[in-house]
């Protein structure tokens, strides 16, 4: 059952990435500019975050394996339609909004049925290692196979690549089991589904306003955290009068989970930042073509995959908490090594460190704390946390590459000042993340909340 689950994980998450070398490519095939391919990449994984809250609440109502294939077929759709995309405008629709929209729905089942099938700290760790592995390995592997296809053939090809993955899960997917049975007579939330999304899509697009509009930066983050202060005070309404709510408020009481939730928003931030920052730097400063960028962050890969591999061995060995601090402090050392052998002149050789350093850092944490989030809470609640713990991760991916990339691409600055500038803003969320893990205990209390 682990196999479909994990090539969901890694379809979604190599589609985040795997656009990153092919920005050249596709800016001057369609017609467009770098920061339009940005904003195209950062309203993906926007959408998936904005959807994916309602997404969770949906595998409840509809069931797990339900929404699992019909998310994998709306992905599958936007797949061929980006493929086929004359003009940036319906490259948004089938990649940002039509692939957003498929891994919103298919998404959250994943971490749902590891939840409720595995219910050891060892055996999720299993179950989460191989999940989440591969969704890092997408992530890290989407750049050198995105630059293979795209300098072999057409980056269109990539995303026929996924249309092909997704028939193939959604063939294994027959097979598994939902051991939860659905709920239609569950109440859908749809206002507060409508403020979520809205709140954190106004967050984040103001956070594209940087260096090009700084009006529309300040009012687009007011009103984005205005309307998620209006979403809590909703569903904090709707519990006193005993509606359920999109989200309990009881799930944002558990401490634990709470921080450690940062700790994911943090780790997605700094792997899809890195991986923007250095792809868009290497291609346009530097001249590199998409295959050589793409080989470059092989070393983020085998980073990620030999820590990932080692998730259940160190799960037995080291607390989740001393797992995820040690991954921050590697993560960070690969930053530092990005800023400082990183030059304007300097080879490949000069990058390889510090993105092993990045690849090894994300993969020793994505597990842990994935498994101290889902493990604070009972199994009646496991469809809630899964939908606001993925929405937190690709929020971090989104912010990631919304801030970085902007602050790259702002005509402030440029070279390897806007390089060096991007680099510390994701250093700086870093340590930001660093904090909010030396408050997690030693062992996550299973159940509570």
């Amino acid at each position: 059952m682990l196999l479909p689950l994990a090539l969901t994980q890694f379809v979604a998450s190599f589609a985040g990435s795997s656009m990153n070398v092919s920005i050249t490519s596709i800016s001057e095939d369609l017609g467009t500019t770098v920061h339009g391919v940005q904003t195209a990449i950062t309203l993906f994984l926007l959408c998936m975050a904005a959807l994916m809250i309602p997404g969770s609440k949906l595998t409840d109502i509809l069931g797990r394996k339900r929404c699992l294939i019909a998310g994998l077929i709306v992905y599958g759709t936007g797949a061929v339609v980006a493929a086929l995309a004359p003009v940036l405008g319906v490259l948004i629709v089938g990649y940002s909004a039509f692939e957003g929209v498929g891994s919103a729905l298919m998404i959250p089942p994943i971490y749902i049925l590891a939840t409720v099938l595995y219910d050891t700290v060892e055996s999720r760790a299993r179950a989460f290692g191989v999940i989440t592995g591969m969704g890092g390995i997408g992530a890290a592997a989407g750049p050198l196979i995105g630059g293979l296809i795209t300098t072999s053939i057409s980056w269109r090809v990539t995303f026929l690549l996924q249309a092909a993955i997704v028939g193939v899960v959604v063939l294994l997917s027959r097979r598994i089991t939902d051991p939860l049975p659905a709920d239609p007579s569950r109440h859908f939330d749809t206002g507060g589904a409508v403020l979520s999304a809205a709140g954190m899509f106004f967050i984040v697009i103001g956070i594209l306003q940087i260096g090009i509009n700084g009006l529309l930066l300040v009012v687009f983050l007011v009103l984005g955290a205005g309307l998620l202060y209006w979403f809590f005070e909703h569903i904090r309404s709707l519990e006193r009068r005993g509606v359920e709510p999109l989200l309990s408020t009881g799930l944002f009481r558990n401490r634990t989970s709470n921080f450690a939730m940062v700790t994911q928003n943090v780790q997605w931030l700094m792997l899809m930042g890195t991986s923007f920052v250095v792809s868009v730097y290497l291609q346009v400063e530097r001249g590199y073509s998409a295959i050589d960028t793409g080989l470059i962050f092989t070393a983020t890969t085998a980073g990620i995959l030999v820590s990932s591999l080692a998730a259940e061995r160190l799960a037995k060995r080291r607390a989740q908490s001393t797992l995820i601090r040690a991954g921050f402090v590697i993560t960070l050392v690969g930053l530092g090594l990005l800023l400082a052998l990183v030059r304007s002149t300097s080879g490949v050789a000069t990058y390889i460190p510090g993105l092993l350093f990045v690849g090894l850092g994300v993969g020793v944490m994505l597990t842990p704390s994935v498994n101290v989030v889902q493990s604070s809470f009972p199994e009646e609640r496991q469809g809630e946390i899964s939908g606001l713990s993925r929405s937190v991760s690709n929020l971090g991916s989104s912010l990631g590459t919304a801030i970085a990339g902007t602050i790259l691409v702002s005509a402030a600055s440029s070279g390897n000042r806007a390089y060096a500038y991007a680099i510390g803003s994701l250093a700086v969320a870093g340590l930001i993340g660093l904090a909010a893990a030396m408050f997690l205990p030693a062992s996550p209390v299973g159940g509570k909340g």
